[in-house]
């Protein structure tokens, strides 16, 4: 409750409003990811509904009192090494019928770079649980939810959902954006 009544307040304050719902559970894809204020932003869309979300973040970031403070906010450290076996983890975690929210930038980098990360689509379809678009858009000053899908073994077609959804989002830094598509989309 506190959570959510200092995300209102904060949201109310920089004079943003909010869109969209927060998903009962779902896998979260925040985009687009160019700058260290993403997090942050992202925990706001999630609290102003009271939702407890686990963000993916990647594991260097998890020393000293960071660490602390990022595993309070519900961070999960992400090895990108081994990203694999997180998705797996987190995939059995999401199995036990409790709901489930899991933040991640696809981007995998607040730079551009050239390929999203594919994490989300093998979680979703590996859990059955649906995939929900999340923004935060400075220049129309709003934030929160698009559409929610289930990933399919179509790539290119839930792709193109994503697509159409960020094409016209900017984040807080434009330049740095990576366009969505995969690594698997040839």
């Amino acid at each position: 409750m506190i959570r959510q009544r200092l995300a209102r307040g904060i949201t109310r304050l920089i004079g943003y409003r909010m869109v969209g719902e927060v998903p009962e559970s779902g896998i979260l894809v925040g985009a687009p990811h160019t700058s260290n204020w993403d997090f942050l932003t992202m925990l706001l869309v999630m609290w102003n509904d009271g939702a407890h979300p686990r963000v993916l973040v990647k594991k260097q970031l998890f020393k000293g009192p960071l660490g602390w403070i990022l595993r309070a906010f519900g961070g999960v450290p992400l090895d990108r090494d081994n990203a694999s076996q997180v998705v797996s983890e987190l995939a059995a975690e999401a199995k036990n019928g409790e709901p489930f929210r899991l933040i991640l930038a696809a981007e995998g980098t607040r730079s551009k770079g050239e390929y999203w990360k594919s994490g989300f689509l093998r979680l979703s379809k590996e859990t059955g649980l649906p995939i929900t678009l999340a923004f935060f858009e400075p220049p129309t000053k709003t934030m929160g939810f698009g559409p929610t899908f289930h990933a399919t073994d179509d790539v290119t077609a839930d792709m193109d959902i994503v697509r159409a959804f960020f094409a016209d989002k900017h984040g807080i830094r434009p330049k740095n954006a990576t366009p969505p598509r995969l690594r698997e989309e040839g």
